[in-house]
């Protein structure tokens, strides 16, 4: 499973009023795992930055005049996206400027939808914390995830500490399905079904049995009651069998 964990930074906050991205930054996620590949770049807006946005990220229009522009690197950025599912905090803001960025190339690239899934964490922390701040930084405090070097916003930076926070508030589980019809059932039927009916080796030979100690089971049992704590009680290991 490769998730892609996105921020951006822009010039402003509407994309409709000319606002533009200034930075890209992503981080890959294999298999719920951070890897070391990743995409970042800064963009020239071809437009001055609103002071208030430029108080947030700290950049500026004289460092950003010789960056390239999204269409330079427009064809890069979607090969490294493409059939994934993106990782967004506030979702609907970002989704929207890169719709725009890809709206003003005017060559029929259609949305960011056409290329990859979208998941947005706030809605997550939203239903997991209702009535509590559900801002990057409150999700830091709340998850024990050290933002210390966070002193103006950055979307690799920022992209990163998503990173942390999504496993975290995700509580390390992946959502699936063991219905018969679902995918890896599928997996698992083809399988067996490969040998004649379906019969198992018998010349194979006996599984060897490792019972856990008492310790691990102690830090087992920790681990599930952190995952529950983390998940409202739908930690699917601890569900009534």
């Amino acid at each position: 499973m490769r998730q892609i964990v996105l921020d951006t930074e822009t010039t402003g906050l509407d994309p409709q009023a000319g606002h533009r991205i200034i930075e890209i930054g992503c981080i890959e996620l294999l298999n719920r795992k951070m890897t070391q590949n990743r995409f970042h770049v800064y963009l020239n807006p071809e437009r001055e930055i609103d002071a208030g946005a430029a108080e947030v990220h700290g950049l500026n229009y004289e460092f950003l005049i010789d960056k390239p522009r999204f269409a330079d690197i427009v064809d890069d950025f979607l090969a490294f996206i493409r059939g994934t599912e993106l990782i967004i905090h506030n979702a609907a803001f970002d989704v929207a400027f890169l719709d725009r960025e890809l709206a003003l190339l005017a060559d029929g690239r259609g949305t960011i939808s056409d290329y990859c899934a979208i998941c947005d964490t706030l809605a997550i922390a939203r239903k997991n914390h209702p009535g509590q701040r559900n801002s990057l930084d409150a999700l830091c405090r709340r998850y024990g995830i050290d933002n210390s070097r966070r002193e103006l916003h950055g979307a690799l930076l920022d992209a990163e500490i998503l990173a942390e926070v999504y496993l975290a508030m995700t509580g390390g589980q992946m959502a699936m399905s063991l219905d018969a019809d679902s995918e890896l059932a599928t997996v698992y039927t083809g399988l067996e079904s490969a040998r004649p009916n379906g019969a198992r080796r018998r010349d194979r030979p006996r599984l060897r049995v490792i019972r856990c100690s008492e310790e691990e089971l102690r830090v087992h049992e920790a681990r599930l009651e952190s995952i529950a704590e983390a998940s409202f009680g739908n930690c699917v290991w601890k569900q009534p069998s």
